[in-house]
């Protein structure tokens, strides 16, 4: 017999949101049949009472779906079992610390919060509450990401060897290169923790090394550069207008050079070098290009519409390994699975998350099996190791 589905509380799916991501990367993957099945969301929190009460109608929600306007009050319902956190990254904390105080389990939107001391309270709150908190780092579980890894897992079986040194160029973050829309203006205020570095360029810095492995702290080399410290804001509401100019103190240019260590270098050391601008490419560049050179082969990744190879671009990633014996170049397929494909593709990294959670808790109260972060998701401590290393280079960074 099938267990209940999981009963969901979302903070941040709002009918008036400047973004999207809620309604986009969320909401779908609870509304197909496999989605019903594991998933029934019971509440909204909202800034207000009514707000969340809009977004119900706005949604389509079952009429019986609780409102709510405070954090607090969602915390307190016993109803909710997985909140899930869509909020602007400087809310993330506050939004989610009442329900990791009550030992609810939480989805969290990436990045975790603004600042280090927030986030090693949730982690210290989750500890202690024995709340499981996962992070939206769901880059590692997308299929381009999932096929360059058996790659190299089979690399004794495809000749490829082993791993020598990787090489990521990225161009993104934001759609231009020095204009921001009114609604993602904060994106140039290093303060608030969300911008085209720890977002953008952070989803791509967790997905590589969760393939080619970890940074080995102390080797690594990074330079950052404000490029373009004048950032104008145009304003879609108007037409696209722009409305006002301000100065950034976000680094659109970053680099780094380092050392990696892990079974699929042999457990010798390989080179990781990466480059990430801000903004479009030169035209016909692709958004980005992974390499990964091997002692028998190397294989490439190119996305030529974003770095984000778990949301808007994925849908166009191809990979290919070149064999250095033969010299021949060969496509290697990757899909969507069956359940991804009910969803928009903005959905399905996410869906992969949530669903992999939702049957592993399944399997749990079945007997079968942990529901443990191997079985697809990023645990918050996890994140928080991968957050401290985005900070620890950032911290350098003088604008």
């Amino acid at each position: 017999m099938s267990p209940p589905p999981i009963r969901v509380g979302i903070i941040g799916l709002s009918s008036s949101a400047i973004t999207s991501w809620a309604a986009d990367a969320h909401l779908p993957c609870f509304q197909t049949p496999a989605g019903r099945e594991r998933y029934r969301i019971v509440a909204l929190c909202n800034s207000t009472v009514a707000a969340a009460r809009a977004a119900i109608k706005t949604y389509n929600l079952p009429p019986d779906t609780k409102a709510y306007g405070s954090p607090a009050d969602l915390a307190a319902d016993p109803d909710v079992e997985l909140v899930i956190c869509n909020t602007r990254v400087d809310k993330h904390f506050e939004t989610t610390l009442p329900s990791i105080e009550a030992g609810k389990d939480v989805y969290i939107e990436w990045p975790i919060a603004s600042h280090a001391a927030d986030i090693d309270r949730l982690v210290a709150a989750a500890r202690s509450s024995g709340s499981r908190a996962l992070v939206g780092l769901q880059g590692r579980w997308a299929p381009p990401v999932l096929k360059v890894k058996e790659l190299l897992d089979r690399s004794a079986e495809l000749g490829l060897g082993r791993l020598l040194s990787s090489e990521v160029r990225a161009y993104g973050g934001t759609k231009d290169r020095e204009i921001l829309p009114v609604g993602l203006k904060y994106f140039a205020e290093r303060a608030v923790g969300g911008n085209p570095i720890v977002i953008g360029f952070g989803h791509v810095i967790d997905y590589v090394q969760s393939v080619v492995g970890e940074l080995v702290p102390g080797s690594v080399h990074t330079h950052l550069q404000l490029q373009r410290a004048e950032v104008r804001v145009r304003d879609p509401a108007q037409g696209d207008k722009i409305v006002e100019t301000i100065r950034s103190d976000v680094p659109d240019l970053l680099s780094l050079h380092g050392t990696v260590i892990s079974s699929r270098t042999q457990n010798q050391p390989a080179s990781l070098i990466v480059t990430f601008r801000r903004g479009q490419p030169f035209p016909g560049t692709p958004a980005l290009t992974w390499t990964l050179n091997c002692t028998g082969g190397e294989i490439r990744l190119v996305a030529p519409l974003g770095i984000g190879v778990q949301a808007d671009a994925a849908q166009v990633v191809t990979i290919q390994l070149h064999r250095y014996d033969t010299d021949t170049v060969e496509e290697v397929p990757w899909e969507w699975n069956e359940q991804q494909a009910q969803v928009p593709v903005r959905a399905r990294s996410v869906q992969t998350v949530l669903y992999a959670y939702a049957d592993a808790k399944a399997a749990k109260r079945n007997g079968h099996g942990k529901d443990d972060g191997e079985n697809g998701w990023v645990e918050l401590e996890d994140a928080a190791a991968r957050a401290a290393q985005i900070a620890g280079w950032l911290d350098g960074f003088q604008a």
